[in-house]
Order: structure tokens, then C-alpha cells, then sequence
């Protein structure tokens, strides 16, 4: 059911490891394919990363498929779910006979228990997150428009972006689900600058809006033993609550950031110099 699987690493893990070898322990590709559901599967926080192209056709969630205890479950059944359309077209979302339009980068945060799950529109393209949860919170889309925007950063430092907070408790009530989306303004390609960490929570990022010529390169590792990972439109990271995460691009771009773990402290993060870095 999972095209992959993602295992939590040690920091020491660090050491020595080659690109390679990086790219296949937190680099999450492939997720859009037309006419397909795409599921992987992450240890950190049990996130699972997946992305739906319904093209012509409506694509159900799948039922559980293993242990054989849950086999034939939903899969939602301890588990909550946004839906994030990144595509130019307007996707469908129906959940238990209840449907809602998401136009571009709007969300749709779906509760545990959540038994049928459909997605269809041609020309939509959806991202989904989903980790457990301990409770079933309201069915609600989410717009951009929803929440006043966060503006930070400036044109002279080249992080001039907007962020959108869409899942965290002043805005959309969650088990343990954080989201939000974030846009660099034209002449900026640094995100999260200056850089941090949250030991208490895993994160992860979905790069977008990038032309194929461009290039993001993210981020990650001990702050005094940084590594990068160059990332193509689409593709999303998982960051360990033990690691910086920022990137930069070749030009201005969205990124979709997603969290879960100890709480849902938007500002639970040691914020670090940007001269601390090595």
C-alpha cells in the first residue's frame, strides 16, 4: 500500500553519509502520478506523505491493507488527513457523501474516522498528510483568505515571503496536525531565514510552484554540520526534529510545511544565527 518507507535517523547517521544517501532517507519523489494515489510512509510522528492526480477519473482513499488485524479498515479510522490542492485545476473532495471544490492551494482537513474518501478534478493535483490521532475534530476546507497572512523577512535579505497558517489551533482545530504554506515573494529564494529547530516535532516540506529549470536547495543537519539536498518542483523532505531545515531556490517558490509531535506550539523552536552555522 506504501510505495515507500521512511525510517527515523540518528543524527551520527550524518556522518559520512553520501547525496545519495541522503536523498534516500528524506527525500520524498514520485508522489504525483496521473490516474494514481501515491502513499509513503514515515517512523517520524507515523507521518504519511502521499499525493492523488485523479485526471478523468475519482480515486478513492485506500483501506488498510496490514497488520491483517487492520486489513480492510479504513484508513482514517485513527487517523486525521488534510488535502491540499497544488494543481492548476479545481479538485473534488468527498468524504462520507459530503463533497467540497478546493481550488489552488486551498485545504480540506478531513477527521479520524473518516470512512470513504474520494478525490477527483481533472487538472487538480492534491498532497496529502496524514498522522494519528487521539480525537475527531469538524470536517472544514480552508483558505488562504480564511486567516490574516503572516508577512516576514524583506526584499534587501531575500526572504520576503507570506505565510498562511491553515491547521494549527487558532485556525482549524486538529489532533496534532500542523500546516501551512508559505510564498516567496518575486526576488526572494530563502525560506525560514533566519534558520531553526524544534526538537519536540518532525516536519516536512513540500517544494512547489518551481518551473523545471529551477532548483531548491534545502537544508538540513546539526547546525554546526549542515548538508543540502537539491530538490525539483514537487518534491517534499522530512526534516528530524533534531535538524535545521531551510532551503533556498534558484527562484521564488511555495512550500507547503507540515508538522505533528509533542504539541502544537507554533513557536516551539530554537531559533539560531544564521553565524552559528558550519
Amino acid at each position: 500500500m506504501f510505495a515507500k518507507t521512511f525510517y527515523a535517523v540518528h543524527p551520527d547517521m550524518m556522518e559520512g553519509a553520501s547525496n545519495g544517501d541522503l536523498r534516500e532517507r528524506h527525500l520524498v519523489s514520485g508522489l504525483f502520478q496521473t490516474g494514481e494515489i501515491v502513499l509513503t510512509y514515515s517512523h517520524g510522528e507515523r507521518f504519511i506523505i502521499g499525493g492523488v492526480v485523479p485526471d478523468a477519473k475519482s480515486i478513492a482513499l485506500p483501506v488498510q491493507s496490514e497488520p491483517e488485524s487492520a486489513a480492510g479498515h479504513p484508513l482514517l479510522e485513527r487517523r486525521e488527513m488534510s488535502a491540499v490542492n497544488i494543481g492548476e485545476g479545481p479538485a473534488t473532495v468527498t468524504v462520507d457523501g459530503q463533497s467540497f471544490e478546493l481550488a489552488r492551494f486551498e485545504a480540506l482537513y478531513i477527521p479520524m474516522g473518516s470512512r470513504d474518501v474520494t478525490f477527483a478534478g481533472a487538472g487538480s493535483r492534491i498532497y496529502l498528510l496524514s498522522v494519528l490521532a487521539h480525537a475527531a475534530f469538524p470536517l472544514r476546507k480552508i483558505t488562504l483568505s480564511d486567516n490574516e497572512p503572516m508577512q516576514r523577512g524583506s526584499p534587501e535579505e531575500s526572504n520576503d515571503r507570506t505565510i498562511h497558517q491553515l491547521i494549527l489551533p487558532h485556525t482549524c482545530d486538529s489532533a496534532s496536525l500542523c500546516l501551512g504554506l508559505t510564498r516567496l515573494h518575486p526576488g526572494s529564494v530563502w525560506n525560514t531565514m533566519p534558520p531553526h529547530v524544534h526538537e519536540r516535532r518532525s516536519e516536512i516540506y513540500l517544494y512547489c510552484d518551481l518551473d523545471d529549470h529551477d532548483r531548491v536547495f534545502h537544508f538540513m543537519g546539526r547546525p554546526d554540520d549542515l548538508r543540502h539536498i537539491v530538490m525539483e518542483n514537487e518534491e517534499a523532505v522530512i526534516s528530524p526534529p533534531w535538524s535545521v531545515h531551510m532551503g533556498a531556490g534558484t527562484s521564488n517558490y511555495v512550500f507547503i510545511w507540515a508538522m505533528a509531535g509533542e504539541n502544537q506550539d507554533y513557536n516551539d523552536m530554537n531559533v539560531l544565527d544564521v553565524c552559528q552555522l558550519q
